[in-house]
């Protein structure tokens, strides 16, 4: 595996600042986008409103967490919208992702919040090695979802060459990779996993930009192994501005970085109060198409201070550790999927292909978790894993060791890991119905 030392601040007055003059900052950008939010009216002037505050004067960052939240629900209620600030015709674009019962969760961008995105990327891609001489494969998708538009405003803001070549078209992005011999990839982390099995031979990768859905230490190990670079995460949301509100760096110490002067963010519990570990809370400091105040991801990670002593002064987040509407209740116990994949890849016999499923068809709810596995005992592998998972989870699971080629892939978008099973037909054959 490819290792780096290079340390590369793209924008070292920001990403260097001393973290008191950076407070200053937050303070002054918090108390005018309050002041912007009452001024434009609408929801979130008004739940400000109710919470007894009337001008950006009234708030500080230690209070912070006092002030009222704003969710996903809030941008499904006013759809098509959402909560957008500023006027039609400065909207230059339109964001989104997917949505329950056929809503997308819409967020218009202005021009300068594409400034902004392109900034924040160039940040992350230059944190990972990148450089104005970086060839960057892009395979995320292109279009609605944020994640390759992402990565192409920050290439191209740094300088590098950006190769658009988006999600699928496996055959060609292996040719790609092979003619073009670019340094960066970008893709989901299950999609790093389905090119390296595709890539037969070495190639010029030096590092890995993944992100758009949670993956655990284990699977970055595996992607390392199987592609011989520094696999290194990223993290956004489109409500926010798409990737780059945080990304690791190669001096992270496997955390990310987040883009404070631009994005802050908070840890809560499940009673809203302030956390070192718990969901996570992002303000946008200096959007203007659709700023938001106190929204709430739904995504779990720890919230630390910058590393020691390091070039790059802010704050960091953990890996995420899963997302509240991902969290299973098996029998009263709470399950993250993150940590039933923390097991499986632990064990390399197993593939970096698996499904967990939550059945619900009976009175007794049941976790089953399909594997892959090649050329070992199957019902020792098995047994194993059920008595690691009971001892991780405090659960038992039922564990199905398949073929490999079992378990459905996809080559764009995000990896379907998890599957609810009310009524249903089994989606993989070999797990018993």
């Amino acid at each position: 595996m490819t290792t780096h030392t290079a340390v590369q601040l793209v924008e070292p007055d920001a990403e260097g600042m001393h973290p008191e003059r950076r407070r200053e900052l937050q303070q002054r950008r918090l108390r005018t986008l309050v002041d912007r939010l009452l001024k434009a009216g609408g929801l979130q002037a008004e739940r400000l409103k109710q919470a007894g505050v009337t001008s950006g004067t009234d708030v500080g960052l230690d209070e912070l967490h006092l002030l009222p939240t704003v969710s996903k629900q809030d941008l499904w209620d006013h759809y098509p919208d959402g909560l957008r600030m500023a006027r039609p015709e400065q909207v230059v674009c339109v964001h989104g992702s997917s949505g329950t019962g056929g809503r997308p969760t819409l967020v218009p961008y202005t021009a300068h919040d594409i400034r902004i995105w392109g900034q924040v990327m160039a940040r992350a891609l230059g944190g990972a090695g990148a450089t104005r001489r970086s060839v960057i494969h892009n395979a995320y998708g292109y279009g609605l979802f944020t994640g390759g538009l992402g990565v192409h405003h920050g290439g191209m803001r740094l300088g590098a060459t950006v190769v658009p070549i988006s999600g699928g078209m496996t055959e060609r992005q292996v040719r790609l990779i092979q003619d073009l011999r670019p340094d960066v990839l970008c893709c989901t982390p299950s999609y790093a996993i389905h090119l390296g099995e595709a890539l037969k031979a070495g190639t010029t990768l030096k590092v890995g930009v993944f992100g758009a859905e949670p993956w655990t230490e284990e699977m970055r190990q595996q992607i390392q192994d199987l592609l011989g670079i520094r696999a290194l995460d990223i993290y956004g949301l489109s409500e926010i501005i798409g990737p780059g509100v945080a990304c690791e760096s190669l001096d992270s110490q496997g955390m990310l970085n987040v883009a404070e002067d631009h994005f802050y963010v908070e840890a809560i519990d499940e009673d809203g109060r302030p956390a070192e570990t718990g969901e996570l809370v992002v303000t946008t400091l200096t959007k203007t198409g659709m700023p938001l105040l106190r929204y709430r991801t739904g995504d779990i990670a720890t919230v630390k201070d910058a590393v020691p002593g390091a070039p790059r002064t802010l704050r960091r987040m953990s890996k995420l550790l899963g997302r509240k509407d991902d969290m299973l209740v098996i029998r009263g116990v709470n399950v993250f999927p993150t940590e039933i994949e923390s097991v499986l890849l632990a064990d390399e016999r197993v593939s970096p292909h698996y499904l967990i499923v939550e059945d619900r068809r009976t009175a007794r709810p049941e976790l089953k978790i399909a594997i892959e596995a090649e050329g070992v005992d199957s019902e020792q592998l098995r047994a194993e894993l059920v008595v690691k998972l009971r001892e991780r989870l405090g659960i038992t699971c039922d564990v199905h060791v398949l073929a490999p080629g079992t378990v459905p892939r996809t080559e764009t978008g995000k990896a379907q890991r998890l599957a609810r099973w009310s009524q249903g037909q089994a989606p993989v054959p070999g797990i018993s119905s």
